[in-house]
This record gives C-alpha cells, structure tokens and sequence, in this order.
C-alpha cells in the first residue's frame, strides 16, 4: 500500500467498479493527485462489485440510462474484458409481450440495435429452455457479460500510468471535515488529508460515509438473491464461459444465464428483504465470502427454483443440484430506482457517485470526472443528479418505504404515468384540504400531493361529451381521466382555480443579486422593477440546465420561480455560483410562500370583485407582477400563463392560502368557476400552446435555437454558456422543436388514427420514435434521433399532439410521418414548427 498523502486534489472514497471508472477518467481529464481509498483489499474489496450479476441490457425506458451503458459498453469493449453473448427478455403472458413492444420502440428511439423474437427463434437461441411457454422475447445482440473486477483494476492501472493516482487500499474513512459548508479534509485510520473534492463511490456504505460530513445518500442497501448450481453436463460440455445468450424471465422476476459449467439463477420475486449500512459486517465475517454477501435465505427462493426447473427443464434433471455458491447479494435501492450522481446538496465539493448497476458503472466514472472537471458532461445526467430529491425524500424511513415498493418493480411492468404509493402524503399546499374535499386525485412531485383532476368535475363529462375522445385501450387509460380534457374545456370557456403550491420558490436578494442571476440567464435580468422574465440557464456547451421565471421584486431582490420536480437542482445549481463574498443571499421559501393559478377568459372578472386594484389590460400588462391586496390578503400577482389562457399566478404566505381558496371560490360561483388539475396545467394547456418542458424538450442536449427559444438579441452580459450559445445561432440548428399532430383515419377529428395498428385510437406517452412514412428512423446532422418527447390530447383542437425535434427537411408544416408505439405504426403531420403554438397562435386569448 501506498504512503497515505496529506493533501490530494481529489479523493475517492471506494474502489468498486465506479470509483475505479472515475479515477480513470479524472486522470485522463488531466488531474494528477487522485487519491483513492477503500477500507477493504484489492482486487475484491468487498462490495457489490464483487458478486453482483455482470450482465448488460443495454436497452432501457431511460435515455439516460441507455446511454450510459451503450457508453459503458464500448469502454469494457476498449478494455477487453466483456464477452458479447446477446440478450434476451421474455415473456410468457400478453401484457409482458406488450412491454416488451414498448422495449422495441426505446431501442428505435435509442439507436440501440433489438428484435422482436418469436418462441421458435427463442428456442433456436437458447437451445435448453422451454420455449412453450413463452409468447415472444427482445433480443438485445449486444447485450454482454463483463468482468467489472479486472476492469477496474484497467482503471486504476491505467490512472497510475499517468502519474495520477494513489492507491490506498485497507485505509477506513473515519470522518469528513466540513468548513464554511465545503468539504475540507478526509480523515481516516492511517492519517489525514487535505482536499476540496471528495467522491463517495462505496455502494450500500456510502450513506454511512456522507452522513460523517452531515450529507445525505438517500439509498438502503437491499437483497437480491443470487444461486449458482453445477456442474450440468451439457454446459460442461460446451467448454465456453457462455455459449447462449442470457435470459430474463421477466413475468417471473428472474433470470438465468450460463458461468461456464454452472447455471446462475438470480431472482427479484423474493420479498423485499432491507438492510442498513451499520448492519454490514468487516470482511472476514464468519459465513460470509465478502461482507456484502450475505447468507442465502432458502425459503425465499423455493419458488424461485421450480419456476427456473420449469424454463431449464432438461438443465435442472436433479432434485437438489450441487450449488456453487448461494448468496443474499446486497445493492443499492434509492426512493425512485434511479443512480445518485452529482455534488451533494448539503456539502459543497462532495460528490455521489452511489447506486449504479455494473452494466453503467463506466459511463457514469466518466459523466461524473466531466461534471467535476468542466461543469458539464456529454451525457445529461437530469434523471440521476442527487439534488433532485427534497430533504424529506432523504430520510431513512422515506427511502426504506420506496425501496421496498420499488424492489418488484425492478423487472416489472411500470406505466410512465405510474405513481409511487408509499409514505404518503408527505407534503401538501393549503389548499389540500378543500382540494381533497371536491375529490382531488394527486399526484407526487418533490413529496408534493397536486391534483391532477377532480371527482367533483364529473358533471362536465356529460356537457362535453362529444369533445371527449375515449381511450379504448386499457394501457392509454391507465393513470389518466377524461376530466382532465372535461377540465380543460370548461377553463377555457370559465375559470379555472389551480394548485400550485409544488412550485418552488427561491428569493436571490443583495447588492450582488443582479449581476449573480445576469451571469447565468440567457434573458436580460436587468429590467424595471415589476418585470417578469422568462429565461432558461444554460451548461456551458450551450444545453439546458434549468427553466425559470424570474421576477424583479425590486432593485436588489429577485424571485426565482421553478418547477416542483426541479427546485432541488436549481437551487443547488444557483447557490454553486454565489458568491464568496457574502453579497447575495439565496433563500428557499418555497414552503412559505404557496401559489394559486387563475386562468381561463373570466379570470379577470372573477379578479375585480375581490380587490380595489386595476386589473385591467391597460394598468396590468402581460410579464408584469403586482403586489395588491385580494380581500384583506397580501399577494403577489403574476400576470403569465401556461395554459394560453388570461389569469395569474397568485402568491401569498402559506398561511394566508386557505383563506384565498376560499375567497377566490365564493366569488367565483358567479362566474362557473371549477377546479382544474395538473392534467390541464402540464399536459392539456401546455400542449396546446407548444410551451416547453424541463426534462423532456428542454435537456442539456438540445440548445436555444433548436427549441426556438433564442431571442431576437444577445445581451451585452456575459453569462454562462454565452459562446455557446452564439456559435449555436451563428450555424443554425441541426434540428427544430416541432408539434405534431396524430391523424385520424376516418377523416375525423375522433377516429381511429392511421397505421397499423387495430384501428382504434391510441394515445402515446413520449419517448416513441419519429419514423419517415416508409418506416426509417429520423436522424440529425449531429446524429440524434427523433422521438415524442412530450404526448396528450388537445381538446380545444380535437386532436392529439406530439412534441419531437425534427432536421430541417422533415419540419415543416404538413410533413406526414409516422409514430411507433406499442408495436404499430400511426400516422402523424407536422402541426407547427418553432414556438407558433397550434392554438391561439398569436397569444390573443392570454393577452386580453
């Protein structure tokens, strides 16, 4: 073992594959004192690494997440140490084959090569499986198997050989030292060292690493039971580590796959059986092989093991084959299922890199040695940034709840529109109690319950019935209601009150204030006071970061409004470029301050008759903010719009909420006041008027110009991805943000769309390819594909709209093109091209 240093630039707590990946990628950025410690020995340090299933999927619903791994992929390929066998998903009832479609139309999406199997060509691939009892499978050629402990000792080999890395293996961290809210020192049982950067990359222990600088990990360690038996004699007899591809029983929440003479059965059908980091035993533990490999439990896998007889029936002849090994192998389970990578809220200069699968490990070292060198990565790491959860998702008794919903879903069958259920409520606005009255069903954002639609609307189906296409499938249907459109209709005719108290709010005072949010706004900031300003945040190679509107509250405050789901990462982001100086003070008063939306063509009647102030068009123009009273009740009020339509945001203290709910809906009753969800504010309302989305069309891959958001003139300040941003203009997009529109085939504006599929409506969820009408995937000059980034209905259009960028000579308006979902193709036309939204094209109605 190396001397330990007393100062490093970096240091890397963890030696499994993803720590190794990262000092190997760090080293390659050009950083040369990495230090890197591991309490346990090399090669096998004694985590997850070490026993967890090396197989990779490449294909998953996540684009991120494929990306990753198509990345890690080619790194063990450059490394030598993967073994491409193939994979494949099966399924043995109806609605697994329906998933394994949605599969097919992510790989299209993806550019991930797959095929959709028959049982027959099942069987011809894997010749020992039971291929009648199946209805088909998805056939990934790529998938692999990796040997992730020789990769990582590549990894180290290769960072040691540029003079980068020092390795300390058999070294405990025993504290982390924090100062001024920045990590300052590692202190472990064989010295101290000085650094700025630390990255906890040690699985199931690194909640119990963060928690020693006063961060939080929000991950449990978790069992999935793993069995090897063997030797079989006819794999013996193949004399190849694997000679077929690997297969997932995915309607028995399994797996098996070849090692060699033996057959490894692994399972996630058990029950979810959590551990917690202190319960992890030093290696050397007795009955343990590693501390992370826990003793088998039989009785959760007796099931298991008739169901793996059934699929190896010729394989598994012996009642009681010899195993070669059984264990109840510990990973990582976080609140969503998703990786935790990116500086921690908490604690400034330390980083996560913490609950990622083998089959990533890779790509993510390498996202994340970018994200610490330049502030950006090739790879957007939106879904998996740590920050995205609230303190409240960061407990332990919130992460035990979701992992334990969350183990079944790891092979299941999960709707893109599919809640969490566990630990809830956790957060709610004051208006829950009225909301919840008049039947609100909720949603989940950032712990947050928002009512998606109302129980009480159901009068309005009828009166809108013939405006209302019915979703005839039960996959559509799921996790949605006509009284979102029923909703929809009558806001557009009425007024509609909407809760908004998931917003997150974020108030950036001080002398310094304005040059901080100037030096990252695209917008000028520097407006009178009462301006509202609607702005994106670029990374610095010129994508999105973050979605904001920005109100000047007075020469140096300002109100910083966002999206629930990403309050997390815009605050981090804003407060990583404050300065040191101490001349900005940024405050989250999101849970002091609540909103309530008021849209729809009454808004401004309903608005009079409860303040002296003039609403008028004339005394208070659109993008302007007021302060006035509402019937006693201090507010801020909004004038903008994301559903097209007249109306506010109302702001007012959380505890003034119900009082304002109550105000605005008595004297509503005059004017057919109703309550709309988040079905009307985030799907219908913003559809309809093309307006963008965080994450979805707006991600740190596509820029300004592609997404026609770039405004008429560049501002003189410099801000953050300016030169970007420039030379983006300067070349012009590669693509362009489109609406499109489904078409139906009967000439309706209701009938069944066109395609191939059973002729009826269906109604895609994002994600989907974008194909030519001759079925051809749509590629762009920088290689990026097309696909629905964002799907509903447009009731006031009667149609149903598609959001996807498109290259230059497929958008333009009445290009016909085709949408892959769920294994048939339907026919779409391009609506709209840029920002003109399909209805209401020149904003006449949100201007009034």
């Amino acid at each position: 073992m190396a001397a330990l240093p007393d100062r490093a630039d970096i240091v890397v707590i963890g030696a499994g594959v993803v720590g190794n990946a990262a000092v190997n990628h760090l080293a390659e950025l050009g950083w040369r004192s990495i230090v890197q410690i591991d309490k346990g020995p090399l090669p096998d340090p004694g985590g997850s690494t070490g026993h967890a299933s090396n197989f990779v999927f490449p294909v998953d619903h996540s684009r991120e997440i494929t990306d990753l791994t198509v990345d890690s992929l080619r790194q063990y390929e450059a490394l030598g140490v993967l073994s491409t066998c193939g994979g494949i998903e099966v399924a043995r009832s109806p609605e697994r084959m329906q998933e394994l479609t949605r599969r097919m139309s992510s790989a299209l999406s993806w550019g991930v090569e797959a095929h959709l199997l028959s049982p027959a060509e099942i069987q011809e691939l894997v010749p020992y499986c039971d291929a009648g009892l199946l209805l088909g499978g998805f056939h990934t050629p790529t998938g692999a198997i990796v040997d992730p402990l020789a990769a990582g000792a590549l990894f180290r080999e290769r960072a040691e050989g540029l003079g980068a890395l020092t390795l300390c293996p058999e070294t405990e961290v025993i504290d982390l030292e924090v100062s001024g809210g920045r990590v300052t020192r590692v202190v472990t049982d064989h010295g101290e060292i000085d650094t700025e950067i630390v990255v906890i990359a040690c699985g199931v222990w690194s909640p119990r690493v963060a928690a020693l600088a006063g961060a939080a990990i929000p991950l449990t360690p978790a069992v999935h039971q793993m069995l090897d038996v063997g030797p079989i004699p006819q794999l013996e007899a193949t004399k190849e580590w694997i000679s077929f591809p690997l297969l997932r029983d995915m309607d028995r929440l399994m797996y098996e796959r070849q090692r060699g003479p033996d057959l490894e059965i692994g399972s996630y059908a058990h029950r979810p059986l959590l551990h917690r980091p202190e319960e992890i035993p030093a290696y050397g533990a007795p009955g343990q092989a590693s501390p992370t490999s826990f003793p088998f439990t039989d009785e959760d896998f007796t099931a298991q093991l008739e169901h793996a007889r059934e699929m190896f029936p010729g394989l598994l002849t012996d009642p009681d084959p010899p195993r070669k090994a059984a264990i109840n192998g510990l990973l990582s389970l976080t609140p969503d299922g998703g990786a935790l990578i990116g500086e921690t809220p908490e604690v400034r200069g330390l980083w996560s890199a913490a609950a990622v699968w083998i089959k990533e490990a890779a790509g993510v070292g390498r996202l994340l040695a970018e994200l610490i060198s330049t502030g950006d990565s090739e790879i957007d790491p939106h879904e998996s940034d740590i920050a995205r959860f609230h303190p409240s998702a960061r407990t332990d008794a919130h992460v035990r709840a979701r992992a334990a919903e969350g183990f079944p879903k790891i092979y299941g069958i999960s709707h893109p529109r599919e809640q969490w259920l566990s630990d809830r409520p956790s957060r709610t606005s004051p208006f829950h109690p009225r909301t919840e009255a008049l039947g609100a069903v909720c949603f989940e954002a950032a712990g947050w319950e928002r009512p998606q639609w109302y129980a009480s609307n159901a009068p309005l189906l009828e009166e809108f019935a013939e405006r209302i296409s019915p979703r005839e499938h039960e996959w559509d249907a799921r996790w949605w209601s006509p009284l979102i459109e029923a909703e929809h209709l009558a806001m557009r005719e009425r007024v509609a009150m909407v809760d908004l108290g998931a917003f997150a709010i974020l108030d950036v005072t001080g002398p310094g204030a304005l040059a901080v949010l100037e030096s990252l706004a695209v917008a000028r900031i520097d407006v009178r006071i009462g301006r509202v300003v609607y702005t994106p945040l670029l990374t610095p190679a010129g994508g999105f970061r973050s979605d904001l509107t920005i109100v000047r509250r007075g020469s140096e405050s300002f109100r910083v409004i966002t999206g629930g789901a990403e309050g997390g990462r815009d605050l981090v982001w804003l407060r990583d470029h404050l300065p040191a100086d101490g001349s900005v003070q940024l405050a989250d008063v999101g849970s002091a301050v609540t909103t309530l939306g008021l849209w729809g063509p009454r808004a401004r009647d309903l608005l009079a008759e409860i303040t002296a102030a003039d609403v008028s068009d004339a005394a208070f123009g659109f993008g302007t903010a007021q302060d006035v009273e509402l019937g006693g009740i201090p507010a801020s009020l909004l004038r903008i719009s994301y559903v097209g339509e007249l109306g506010w945001e109302i702001h007012v203290a959380t505890e003034h909420g119900l009082q304002l709910w109550d105000l605005l809906w008595e004297a509503g009753q005059g004017h057919g006041v109703l309550p709309a969800g988040i079905g009307v504010y985030g799907t219908t309302g913003r559809l309809e008027k093309g307006y963008r989305l965080m994450g979805a069309e707006l991600t740190a891959e596509y820029d300004p110009v592609e997404a026609d958001l770039a405004l008429p003139k560049v501002k003189k300040a410099d801000f953050l991805g300016k030169q970007a941003y420039l030379e983006s203009r300067e070349r012009g997009p590669a693509t362009m943000l489109c609406t499109l529109a489904l078409e139906p085939a009967d000439g309706t504006d209701h009938g069944a769309q066109e395609g191939t599929g059973d002729g009826r409506a269906r109604c895609m969820t994002g994600g989907e390819p974008i194909l030519t009408q001759d079925g051809a995937t749509i590629t762009d000059a920088r290689g990026r594909r097309s696909f629905v980034t964002s799907a509903g209905p447009a009731p006031s259009l009667g149609r149903y709209l598609l959001m996807a960028y498109l290259p230059p000579e497929h958008a333009q308006v009445g290009t016909r093109l085709q949408v892959d979902y769920l294994g048939a193709r339907h026919a779409a036309s391009v609506l709209s091209v840029g920002r003109t939204p399909p209805f209401d094209p020149e904003d006449a109605r949100m201007k009034a």
